[in-house]
């Protein structure tokens, strides 16, 4: 059964019937936390059997990302197939890739999505957070069965993207690397074997200013949590508190153009395709201005499994 955690600028959380109860814990980071299973499930057990004078409502604490930094996150590119479809790819032709962000990025589920200076084309990419409970070595095969062994807990993420530094300088690390690009919570949700066989029933939604944006469940992804664990585990060990993000259901603000365009920019030198490109994007409305709220959710319809809500605001640097 999925439990619920919150972090603080005080400690680590349990969601309880009552509200939520202080872990009694001395971890300050994710790793920390995880690393000892059998002392969190223990302290888990005793917030959870402790009375209603001892819980405080949610909303009277500032809730921070449950994955702290430093850790690895690293992300998926282009791995549901309405992405795929959205991105004028083949789903059943797309290849694994990974990419890595930095951890500096990582932001709590109810702050600023601050934009630099210069950068426009701001998109949105909700995705499935797995965060790693344990040592994941270089060559490790990971099962569908001992995949509950890696991953401990799921987390809501926003995976916010400069589309014109992604494509222009190809430059994916830049592009989705700067601070606060990467919201992540509110929740960090212990799960078991149980939770993760109905990841496919978990629904990622999107919306911008109230308006749907993003709306697939799991089911659509291409390349499993195992079978891209033990791709990723191929070069790049993992361990306790790090973070693999899964890729986007389609509906972001970047599509690809009609294919007969893609034909024609190629014939065109490069300075000239993109700069006929960004014109044409910049008629599109969905991508985020200023003043935007971006709500993220991740749950199962029947919300027994239930990652949570963010809701993040889009600042220019100099607001």
């Amino acid at each position: 059964m999925s439990v619920n955690l919150a972090r603080t600028a005080e400690g680590w959380w349990v969601q309880t019937p009552a509200g939520m109860v202080r872990l009694a814990l001395p971890a300050t980071t994710t790793g920390e936390l995880l690393a000892d299973r059998a002392a969190l499930d223990a302290a888990v057990a005793a917030a959870l059997a402790a009375g209603p004078a001892e819980a405080r409502p949610v909303g009277s604490l500032d809730l921070l990302s449950p994955v702290t930094a430093p850790a690895r996150v690293v992300a998926q590119m282009v791995n549901y197939r309405s992405h795929a479809v959205d991105s004028g790819m083949d789903p059943d032709r797309v290849p694994p890739t990974f990419f890595r962000k930095t951890s500096h990025s990582i932001t709590g589920p109810t702050g600023d999505i601050i934009r630099p200076a210069g950068v426009e084309f701001l998109d949105y990419e909700v995705e499935l957070g797995l965060v790693i409970g344990r040592d994941l070595p270089v060559g490790t095969t990971v099962t569908e069965a001992d995949l509950p062994r890696y991953v401990a807990a799921l987390v809501v993420t926003n995976d916010v993207s400069a589309r014109q530094i992604q494509l222009t300088r190809t430059q994916f690390y830049e592009s989705k690397s700067y601070p606060t690009f990467t919201p992540v919570g509110p929740w960090l949700t212990l799960v078991d074997a149980a939770d993760l066989q109905r990841l496919d029933s978990l629904r990622l939604t999107l919306s911008v200013n109230g308006e749907v944006r993003q709306d697939r469940t799991v089911a659509d992804m291409i390349v499993r949590p195992a079978q891209a664990l033990t791709l990723l585990s191929r070069f790049q060990p993992l361990a306790a508190g790090d973070l693999l993000l899964t890729g986007t259901p389609g509906g972001t603000a970047l599509t690809a153009p009609p294919k007969v365009m893609e034909k024609l920019g190629a014939l065109l030198p490069p300075a000239t395709k993109w700069r006929l490109f960004f014109q044409r994007q910049a008629r599109n409305p969905r991508y985020l201005h200023d003043g935007d709220v971006v709500t993220a959710t991740i749950a199962t319809d029947d919300h027994a499994l239930d990652l949570g809500t963010q809701r993040t605001r889009v600042i220019g640097k100099s607001s």
